[in-house]
């Protein structure tokens, strides 16, 4: 009777298999696709192509407003990617049952999970690439001179952005339900990121608040990485608080069924 109830082990390339499947899915959601590869960089070129925004001094820091804009514009497709794409997918597998059948495959549902954060996450990292080039070839936005901390910070800026996804795919019954809390939670995390006004525009107790959250550390880190310094301590140490508090939840409250 053991024997019958015993879980069939995973076979070699179960992963790989599940990656390649979810990799097709995820090109056929022009929604994703849009919202993560799309939007953030065309925003860019729209702000890019108002000459207030290329005036000299007229951002932060005696900087261009383009210059400020673009680290908001690489932490967008993370907030996207986190929030509206890849929570809302995972919520519907589990409310099709999906992530319940995957537990009597070989393949197991964490393989599912594993391939969704990568997928998500590597679509945003080359949107914020993409985000970065435009800005250099198009507007004269130069290349983060403290590089490795700008790495730093964009990595650690992509795990909070999944764990978050995670923690509202962990938490959502329902795809509808998991897209209505992302959607709710959207918003304040751009504000956070400074999409409508740059966190170093803002006013300084409100830019100590918003530093606190990990999109307000994270622009911070990115934008002060992109003017040539090491990205502030206090900025990194909140995104990996941030870290560890979300994908703890996450891993917590997950639920397969």
């Amino acid at each position: 009777m053991s024997a019958l109830t015993t879980t069939p082990a995973p076979r070699p390339g179960a992963h790989a298999a599940v990656l390649k499947s979810e990799f097709r899915l995820f090109l056929r959601e022009p929604g994703s696709l849009f919202g993560i590869a799309v939007f953030p960089p065309v925003l860019l070129v729209i702000l890019g192509s108002i000459p207030a925004f290329r005036e000299a001094g007229s951002g932060p820091d005696g900087l261009r407003l383009i210059d400020a804009y673009v680290p908001v514009t690489v932490l967008l497709p993370l907030i996207v990617a986190g929030l509206q794409a890849m929570a809302p997918v995972i919520a519907g597998y589990r409310e099709r049952g999906i992530l319940r059948r995957m537990s009597a495959t070989p393949v197991r549902p964490p393989a599912l999970l594993g391939a969704q954060m990568a997928i998500h996450g590597v679509a945003a990292l080359l949107s914020a690439l993409l985000s970065l080039a435009i800005g250099r070839l198009a507007f004269a936005v130069r290349l983060p001179p403290q590089a490795f901390g700008y790495l730093l910070a964009l990595v650690l800026s992509v795990v909070v952005a999944l764990s978050l996804g995670a923690l509202v795919a962990a938490r959502a019954r329902t795809q509808k339900v998991a897209g209505a809390i992302g959607s709710a939670v959207f918003f304040p995390s751009m504000f956070c990121a400074g999409v409508w006004l740059p966190v170093q525009s803002m006013p300084d107790t409100l830019a100590r608040v918003i530093e606190c959250t990990p999109f307000g550390a994270a622009s911070q880190a990115l934008a002060e990485a992109a003017a040539g310094s090491w990205p502030g301590w206090s900025h990194l140490l909140v995104l990996l608080a941030w870290a560890a508090v979300l994908s703890g939840a996450a891993a917590r409250w997950f639920r397969w069924e």
